[in-house]
Order: C-alpha cells, then sequence, then structure tokens
C-alpha cells in the first residue's frame, strides 16, 4: 500500500488515524505539528500527507504551500474541525494553496478511506 504521513497536533487524532490507516496496509509516519511534518516528508518519500489545518508552531496552511513548493506532485488531503470557532472557511484556503482535498471533522472511517483512494488514485473531486 501507500506511505502516508499524518500531521496532527492532537496526539488521540494522530493515533485513531494510525491505526485505521495501518489496519488498511498503509505504513504510516506522523508528526505533531507542521515543522515536524515537513522534515519527515523530506526524510522519507510519501505518497500522501494528511494534515490538519489549526495548529501551533506551523499551521496547516503554511505547511501546505512549503510542502507544495517542495513536492510539487505530493497528494494532500486537509482536515480541520474549524477549531474553537469552527469556520471551516480554512479548508476553502486549504484547496487554493495545493491541497488535493479536504475533510471536516469528524469524518467517517469510509470518508477518509474513500478519500485517500481517490486522491491516491488520481481521481481528486473536491468534497467539504
Amino acid at each position: 500500500m501507500a506511505k502516508l504521513l499524518i500531521i496532527d497536533d492532537e496526539i488521540l487524532a494522530r493515533l485513531t488515524l494510525r491505526k485505521i490507516l495501518e489496519n488498511s496496509g498503509h505504513e504510516v509516519l506522523e508528526a505533531a505539528n507542521g515543522t515536524e511534518g515537513i522534515a519527515l516528508a523530506r526524510a522519507n518519500k510519501c505518497d500522501l500527507v494528511i494534515t490538519d489545518i489549526i495548529m501551533p508552531d506551523k499551521e496547516g496552511i503554511e505547511t501546505i504551500i512549503e510542502l507544495k513548493r517542495d513536492f510539487a506532485d505530493l497528494r494532500i488531503i486537509a482536515i480541520s474541525g474549524g477549531g474553537r470557532t469552527r469556520n471551516l472557511d480554512f479548508l476553502k484556503l486549504a484547496l487554493q494553496y495545493g491541497a488535493s482535498k479536504v475533510l471536516a471533522k469528524p469524518f467517517s472511517q469510509s470518508d477518509l478511506s474513500s478519500a485517500i483512494q481517490g486522491v491516491l488514485s488520481g481521481a481528486e473531486a473536491v468534497h467539504a
């Protein structure tokens, strides 16, 4: 299967995503923020990055911009619950800056699996 990188500051979110993705046969790397995620992406050839948007240190939009600058063909799924205000406009920005797909938290395991399959196969239909 694919090598996936999860970038999310919430440890429970990372652990849950890791379990789902590893159970689907994927190799999973994880980072707690954009700075760590970019370093992992540079050190490992990843097929797909799943990044949260609202994070400390380096947030998701900055992370997407930097990843796409370094790896133009890298596929990225942006995820967000909108933070305390539930503002999901960040997901629209993520698409403008290079995310292949976006998912609003909470999302189902089925939604995640479909998004990953679609993005990895090149069918990059966008769902918010």
